[in-house]
Order: C-alpha cells, then sequence, then structure tokens
C-alpha cells in the first residue's frame, strides 16, 4: 500500500481508539460498579445479572481484539511468504516464526531478504528485526 504517512520504529504500534480508549475503560468501570453494586446489595439477582453483563462485555471486548488480530497474523504470514516467494521462487525457511515474519513485513525489498537470512540464522527477535529496518514500508491496514 503506497501512502504519504512515514512509518518507523517510533510510530509504528497501531493504537485503536474506539477499542483501547473507549470500550476497554468503559467495560472496566461498568465491572467494578457491578462488584461494588453486588457487595452492597447482598447479592441480590439483579446484581449478580449486572456483573454477569459487564463480565460479558470485557470477554467481548478482549475476544474481538484477539480474533482480528489472530487474522492479521495469518495474513501477514502469507504476505511475507508470498513476497519471498516472488523475490526468490522459494517459500520462506521454515525455522522463520511468526513473530519475525511480521517484524520483516515492515522491510522493503532490498532489506527484506537479508532480514530474512539473519533472523533465521541469528534467531533475530521481531524487536531486533524492526530496529535494523531503515527503510519501512508503511502498514497502514493493520488492525
Amino acid at each position: 500500500m503506497k501512502s504519504n504517512h512515514t512509518q518507523n520504529y517510533l510510530n509504528h504500534k497501531k493504537i485503536t481508539p474506539l477499542q483501547h480508549y473507549i470500550l476497554m475503560p468503559l467495560a472496566m468501570i461498568l465491572f467494578i460498579l457491578a462488584v461494588i453494586n453486588i457487595i452492597a446489595s447482598k447479592g441480590t439477582l439483579p446484581s449478580i445479572l449486572f456483573l454477569l453483563t459487564a463480565l460479558s462485555i470485557i470477554i467481548l471486548g478482549i475476544l474481538t481484539r484477539m480474533y482480528a488480530l489472530k487474522l492479521q497474523d495469518r495474513m501477514i504470514w502469507s504476505e511475507v511468504n508470498s513476497r519471498h516467494l516472488q523475490l526468490t521462487g522459494k517459500p520462506i525457511d521454515a525455522k522463520l516464526h511468526l513473530g519475525q515474519a511480521i517484524a520483516l513485513r515492515f522491510a522493503e525489498d532490498d532489506e527484506f531478504l537479508p532480514l530474512c537470512e539473519r533472523a533465521v540464522k541469528e534467531g533475530m527477535t521481531p524487536d531486533s528485526i524492526k530496529r535494523q529496518i531503515s527503510r519501512w514500508r508503511a502498514d497502514l491496514w493493520r488492525v
């Protein structure tokens, strides 16, 4: 994806404001209020239902984020493998793990193959791979 947005190690992390700053804090506040309510009301049925509802909202918030990230990880793995195949004619090394592949996603083509080899040979961490990238491919479609 071509864009005028410059991405680098310092600004590549993705925050979803509605999820991170509104839904989850509100769900936590709701849960705290439900616990207070259940204690104050000595466990009446409505207070138990309030607590279960608050807990359900927290679980739904966590699950939606987990499912989106899992799907995104699978797509990135396919993308990185396909890119390696296009550049070399061979699939990516099976020793490369998912975290490394996700980090390699940000490397431009001229850095991608050498970093792939180093990642496997040296067992580089995803963070160290990202720190080695000098020219980033912006990934603005991430969840």
